[in-house]
């Protein structure tokens, strides 16, 4: 049945959406064709109908079917789904132009049932500037830290940006010994090389020296952060084809996320849109082209549906503008501080905060951190450059919303200054800190290098990181791994900056070691009743020792005694049997 709608004259049919024609004078109008939403009004009788299908692959080719039923797809054509939801009926006019580049303009208008017109412009991104990521990943072997894994594959997307660069994720291109460029539609990988790899962001940024590489390609724009119920369009290469693959969504939730690769917390924005294998690095557009953040990674449970996250352009701008600064990526800083809450009124009163004051209490700080000079435990940090901190640690963010104070502390740059007031014995004072990067005890990236290791009488040192335990005790390492190197994990606080966690990975079982076979992932606490700092600290007391013998304290109270003699003259030939280049790594022998 034919739905009420007015009568349309010729002028108002011929108004193209309410867009001048000088609008679109500088395209192509051979390609222009009208489409009108079926599913709001029919077109007038004895009229055939014509729909314009847009390919899967987004390309630009337009396809034309005299008298089809079939609907046009509603996430492309439909502008009108607010309006129909309150029940007024609706016109939905769309126009498509194709200019030369292959890019699609829709330009649509208006709201007839409500007799009134707005003009409303989608831009379609350009999918030209979205890349397909190659890369050939060679792994440590943390076990056998004088050798590395066999290699393996990976691809992933990304896309390009100003500056004959290209942007990923980190983890698409981490361990990497080659890595190659597709764009859409080509045949050819270009060989690509690695800028910076922002581990803790999840970010990478590449670059191709064929000028061919770049040649027709627009690098694309970054928008500003979106907000709450803004639609998005995720594009890359996931798993399932070998084409371009574009998913929608809208923004679902804004907040500091923990960033699973880098081990850090940063703000993040949730979408609803399909992210998969793959689809790391590729960017979310906004409904005006713009960039508005890269997928990086997705929730995967029983109980969770479209649960995925995109690292949203604040946080790219801040790894942009780092690596531009200084020629490298030098990361996020903290300041250094583990903070209470102060939501408890009797805690508030106790700790000298009148009833207007709000803050948060400083805990401990890191040894290592800039803030140690300035900061005591129990002092209530009231503000941070000037922004009031409430009691449970947010701040305002933006209109009805508060987010983490942390979120100002990763704005600023390593090596800035802050402003933060501080209570203090019921006397607010002022200090300028500097913020740094966190110093961990127990690293949560070894960034690239090989791993460290020293080798004396068939026991195998090393140092301790999170990589080192996800290989040890698979990806559950937070349950598996050791109580007393958990702890260390995640409580214990780096004293010195060349602080390590060293352990005695595994006994190559000889002669000389007979006893201590099952010594496996123990810490090592002093060498001959000396405390050591470092793993380079323990080879080099190890190698200028001279006495009769060597002594390790290991945790648990344990203790290794080896005659020195024959240990040396034993560690020869378990090197050549295991086929070992050499009794310590390269870094420790520098």
């Amino acid at each position: 049945m034919k739905p009420a709608g007015r009568k349309r004259d010729r002028k108002e049919k011929d108004a193209s959406a309410g867009i001048p024609d000088s609008s679109v004078a500088d395209f192509s109008l051979a390609n222009v064709e009208v489409v009108e939403d079926g599913a709001t009004e029919r077109r007038k009788r004895g009229r055939p109908r014509k729909n314009l299908i847009i390919d899967a692959q987004n390309t630009g080719t337009v396809h034309s079917k005299e008298g089809a039923i079939r609907e046009p797809p509603t996430s492309e054509l439909e502008n009108g789904a607010a309006d129909r939801a309150l029940g007024s009926p609706t016109r939905t006019v769309t126009r498509v132009v194709e200019d030369s580049s292959g890019e699609l303009l829709r330009l649509a208008a208006a709201n007839v049932g409500e007799a009134k017109k707005e003009n409303v412009i989608k831009v379609v991104p350009s999918m030209d500037a979205v890349v397909k990521v190659f890369c050939v990943h060679t792994e440590p072997n943390f076990s056998l830290p004088w050798q590395r894994k066999r290699q393996y594959s990976s691809s992933s997307s990304g896309f390009i940006i100003s500056g004959r660069r290209v942007l990923t994720n980190a983890h698409s291109v981490e361990h990497h010994t080659q890595v190659k460029l597709k764009k859409r539609g080509s045949d050819t990988k270009y060989l690509a090389t690695v800028l910076a790899i922002g581990t803790e962001c999840d970010i990478a940024l590449l670059t191709v020296n064929d000028d061919e590489f770049w040649d027709g390609v627009s690098p694309v724009e970054f928008g500003s952060l979106p907000v709450l119920q803004d639609a998005v369009t995720v594009v890359g290469y996931p798993i399932g084809g070998d084409t371009i693959s574009v998913t929608s969504g809208v923004v679902s939730r804004m907040e500091i996320l923990s960033y699973v690769h880098g081990a850090t917390e940063l703000l993040g924005l949730q979408i609803d849109a399909a992210i998969n294998s793959g689809n790391s690095g590729g960017p979310a557009f906004n409904d005006k082209g713009q960039c508005v953040g890269i997928a990086f990674q997705s929730l995967k449970h029983e109980d969770v549906e479209n649960i995925g996250y995109v690292i949203p352009t604040p946080v790219i701008m801040h790894f942009i503008k780092d690596y531009e600064k200084s020629g490298e990526y030098t990361g996020f800083p903290i300041l250094g501080v583990e903070w209470q809450k102060m939501e408890n009124p009797d805690l508030r009163k106790a700790m000298g905060m009148t009833p207007n004051q709000k803050g948060v209490r400083v805990r401990r700080v890191e040894p290592t951190a800039p803030a140690s000079q300035f900061l005591k435990p129990s002092d209530i940090i009231l503000s941070f450059d000037g922004i009031d901190i409430a009691n449970d640690g947010t701040v305002p963010f933006r209109h009805g919303e508060r987010i983490g104070f942390s979120y100002l502390v990763s704005q600023k740059y390593t090596g800035e200054s802050a402003a933060v007031k501080v209570l203090r014995e019921s006397k607010i004072v002022e200090f300028n800190v500097e913020v740094a990067t966190h110093k961990r005890l127990v690293p949560a990236h070894i960034k690239g290098k090989p791993p460290s290791y020293y080798i004396i009488a068939g026991f195998v040192f090393s140092a301790i990181s999170v990589p080192y335990l996800r290989s040890e005790y698979g990806k559950d390492y937070d349950y598996d791994a050791p109580v007393k190197l958990l702890d260390k994990l995640l409580h214990s606080m780096a004293q010195t900056e060349d602080e390590q966690l060293v352990v005695v990975s595994q006994v190559l079982v000889s002669d000389i070691n007979i006893g201590y076979e099952d010594i496996v992932n123990t810490q090592v606490l002093a060498f001959n009743n000396k405390p050591i700092k470092n793993l380079k600290h323990l080879a080099e007391m190890v190698e200028n020792y001279d006495g009769e013998f060597l002594q390790f304290d290991l945790e648990y109270q344990q203790i290794v005694v080896l005659e020195t003699k024959t240990a040396r003259a034993a560690t020869l030939d378990i090197l050549k049997t295991h086929c070992i280049p050499s009794a310590m790594s390269e870094d420790l022998r520098t």
